[in-house]
């Protein structure tokens, strides 16, 4: 197995390309190894933080027609964006999808969906044996029990797929608080998503601006 280590192993927005595979509403039915709101809620996140980034997203779902649209929290991060629609479960099997990926010059691919153990798990894998750099955001994806989702995770890990969650690779891109560019457009993302830590942000600019009881200068 290759090591993924040094500088030049961390992710960077402008090598990034993020595929969203299956966010649809079947996949959300029998979604059991997260909380289905907490799943919504990252890959909702995730997409947001790649478009702060200018990372290039693909959309795509299977046989949306039976499965439903993706999630709109989703779609609405880009509005007008063509979905991609497949038949093929593995992803990266459909060459419109592969096509796109390719269009974008970069060889830092991001994956997440629904499941982890099927729709995530195979393109993963055969992406990462033609050689792409291939991470798979376990949080905005899920399977249908706990077992099978970290099954799935054991068996990417086997096959050199890196693994992170969406607030890891968020502060991955950003890597540095003085990029202004983004910073400020990123605390948003987290204000919105990522509970805790948004929500203490939010309060410490309060009691930055809260006047101190009998202080009168």
């Amino acid at each position: 197995m290759t090591f993924r280590n040094g500088l030049n192993s961390l992710l960077r927005p402008e090598n990034s390309v993020l595929v969203l595979i299956d966010h649809q509403p079947y996949q959300l039915t029998n979604l059991n190894s997260h909380d289905p709101h907490a799943v919504v809620n990252n890959s909702t996140a995730l997409a947001k933080a790649a478009k702060v980034f200018g990372v290039p997203t693909i959309l795509t779902s299977v046989i949306s027609e039976r499965g439903g649209l993706i999630f709109p929290q989703i779609t609405d991060v880009f509005p007008g964006q063509e979905v991609i629609d497949r038949t093929f479960i593995n992803t990266w099997e459909d060459p419109k999808v592969v096509d796109a990926v390719k269009a974008t010059g970069r060889r830092q691919l991001i994956i997440a969906g629904l499941w982890t153990e099927i729709c995530v798990a195979m393109p993963a894998i055969q992406a990462a044996g033609e050689g792409w750099d291939v991470t798979v955001i376990t949080d905005a994806s899920g399977a249908v029990s706990v077992e099978a989702h970290q099954v799935a995770i054991l068996r990417m890990t086997e096959a050199g797929v890196n693994m992170m969650t969406w607030m890891a690779l968020a502060a991955e891109w950003q890597r540095d608080w003085a990029r202004t560019e983004s910073a400020a457009e990123l605390n948003k993302v987290f204000i919105q998503h990522s509970a805790g830590s948004g929500i203490a942000y939010l309060w410490e600019q309060q009691l930055l601006n809260t006047p101190i009881p009998g202080n009168t200068d």
